[in-house]
C-alpha cells in the first residue's frame, strides 16, 4: 500500500511538471523563449543570420525561428500569415510603408508606445524616421535599417575629363552643371554625366528634401522643375533615355559597372553591391573600381545632407504570447547593439554614431577619401513614402502618370494636373 501510495505521487509530480511545461515561453521560471521571426530572403541575406546569433549569444535562455517568406510579394503574403487565428508569429520584419499600413488597420501588430516610454529608448537616435511612421499619434514600429540615397561617381571618368569631383554640398543647378561637363555624346565612345533607373522616386524625391512636401501632399506643381532637369538631360545625352531603359530592361547596376556613367543618384544599399562584386570579379574593376560617393544635391536654401531614405523595421505581433521578450528583441536590433551586427556586413543600420559608420568605413573595398566617409553623415532625413491609410493608392496614381510623362505620353503640366486630379479623388473618399 505505501509502494502504490508512493506511485501516485510521483505519477502526480509529473503529470504537474508537465502542465507546468506548457506554459507561457519566457515566465519568470528562466524557461526558454522562442520568438518566430519573418523575414525573406535569408539565404541571400547574411544580416538575419548575423541578427539571430549575435541576439542568442547575448541572451542565453531565448532563441530565434526565422521563417522566410520570400522577398516577392512579403508583405502580401504576412498580412495573410497575420490575419488567421492560428499565427504564431511573435516579431515580423515591416518592409515597406504601405505594408505597414495594412498591418496597422488590421490590427495585426501593436503600439510600442508604453514599451518606448519604459525603457526610456531616445527616438531622436532616428533622425525623423519614426515621426513619419506614427500613427495616429502612436508608433508600431522601430526600424533597424536605413538606406537613404546618396550619388556614386566613377572617379576615373572625372580624372580623364579633368574635372574636379563632385563634393557634398551640391545644389542641383551645381550638380547638373556638373554632369554636363562629364558628358560626351560621341557615338561609340558616348560617356553619361549622371543616370537615373526607371523608378519614380529617382525623379519626384528630389522635390521633398525641402522638408515642405512629400508624395502626400496631393498637389505636385513642386514636382515641375525636377521633370524639366532630367528631360532636358535626356534631351541633351546627359543620362540615358528613360523609353531606352524601359525597352532594354537596363539595370542601374549594369549602367553603373560598365564604366560609362560618371554619376548616379540611387540608394545606399548599393555599396555593399559593388563591393562585392568588384572583389569577385563579377564587376570589372577596371570600369568601376575606383569610385566615390558623395550627399544628395539639394535645391537652394536646403541643408546640405538632406536626404531621401527607406527604412526597414521590427513590429511586435498582437498574436504573441511573449509581448515582453519580442519587445527586448526588437529593441536590441533597434538599437545600438543590433546597428553595430548590421554595419559589420555593410549594411546601413537606422542608428548611425561616429562609431558604427567608422565600422562600414573600415570595411575592405569602401572608398578611403574623406568625402566618402564624409557622406554617411545624414542631417535630414525624408522617407520615400511616409505612413499613410490610403498610401498605396496614392503611389500606384503616381507612378502611373510618372511614366507618362517619361515616355513622352503626356506633357509635365498635364501629367501633374492628372496626378492632381487623381490623388484628389483618393484623398476626398
Amino acid at each position: 500500500m505505501k509502494k502504490r501510495v508512493i506511485s501516485m505521487l510521483l505519477m502526480t509530480a509529473m503529470v504537474a511538471a508537465l502542465f507546468a511545461g506548457c506554459g507561457k515561453k519566457g515566465s519568470s521560471s528562466g524557461d526558454e523563449v522562442v520568438l518566430k521571426w519573418a523575414i525573406w530572403d535569408q539565404a541571400t541575406t547574411q544580416y538575419w543570420t548575423d541578427i539571430k546569433e549575435a541576439y542568442e549569444a547575448s541572451h542565453e535562455n531565448v532563441k530565434i525561428e526565422m521563417v522566410d517568406l520570400g522577398s516577392t510579394d512579403y508583405m502580401t503574403v504576412l498580412a495573410t500569415e497575420l490575419s488567421g487565428s492560428g499565427t504564431d508569429f511573435d516579431v515580423v520584419t515591416i518592409k515597406d510603408v504601405p505594408g505597414y499600413a495594412t498591418l496597422v488597420q488590421k490590427n495585426a501588430i501593436i503600439s510600442l508606445d508604453d514599451y518606448i516610454k519604459k525603457d526610456k529608448v531616445d527616438l531622436a537616435k532616428y533622425a525623423g524616421a519614426t515621426d513619419q511612421v506614427t500613427v495616429d499619434g502612436k508608433l508600431y514600429q522601430l526600424p533597424f535599417r536605413n538606406d537613404f540615397w546618396v550619388v556614386f561617381y566613377n572617379k576615373d571618368i572625372f580624372d580623364k575629363a579633368g574635372v574636379a569631383y563632385p563634393t557634398n554640398d551640391m545644389t542641383f543647378a551645381e550638380y547638373d552643371a556638373l554632369a554636363r561637363k562629364v558628358t560626351k555624346t560621341t557615338f561609340g565612345a558616348q560617356v553619361y554625366g549622371t543616370h537615373y533607373h526607371t523608378w519614380r522616386s529617382t525623379v519626384q524625391l528630389l522635390g521633398v528634401l525641402d522638408g515642405k512636401h512629400t508624395i502626400l501632399d496631393g498637389e505636385y506643381s513642386f514636382l515641375k522643375p525636377y521633370y524639366e532637369l532630367v528631360l532636358n538631360q535626356e534631351k541633351d545625352g546627359v543620362c540615358r533615355k528613360y523609353t531606352d531603359l524601359k525597352t532594354e530592361g537596363l539595370h542601374y547596376s549594369a549602367a553603373f559597372s560598365g564604366g560609362d556613367v560618371a554619376m548616379m543618384n540611387q540608394g545606399s544599399w548599393f555599396i555593399s553591391t559593388l563591393i562585392t562584386n568588384i572583389k569577385s570579379g563579377e564587376y570589372d574593376a577596371k570600369l568601376c573600381g575606383n569610385w566615390g560617393i558623395v550627399k544628395y544635391p539639394h535645391a537652394d536654401g536646403v541643408e546640405a545632407g538632406s536626404t531621401l531614405g527607406t527604412i526597414t523595421g521590427l513590429a511586435v505581433t498582437s498574436a504573441t504570447d511573449n509581448a515582453d521578450e519580442a519587445w527586448d528583441f526588437v529593441k536590441w536590433v533597434s538599437g545600438e547593439e543590433g546597428a553595430k551586427v548590421m554595419a559589420s556586413s555593410g549594411n546601413f543600420p537606422a542608428i548611425m554614431t561616429s562609431d558604427i559608420a567608422s565600422i562600414i568605413t573600415a570595411i575592405e573595398g569602401f572608398p578611403t577619401d574623406a568625402a566618402s566617409k564624409e557622406a554617411l553623415n545624414v542631417s535630414n532625413l525624408y522617407l520615400e513614402v511616409p505612413y499613410a491609410p490610403n498610401v498605396s493608392e496614392i503611389n500606384s496614381a503616381l507612378d502611373s502618370y510618372h511614366g507618362s510623362i517619361m515616355t513622352g505620353e503626356m506633357s509635365i503640366a498635364d501629367g501633374i494636373k492628372a496626378m492632381n486630379d487623381a490623388v484628389a479623388k483618393i484623398l476626398n473618399k
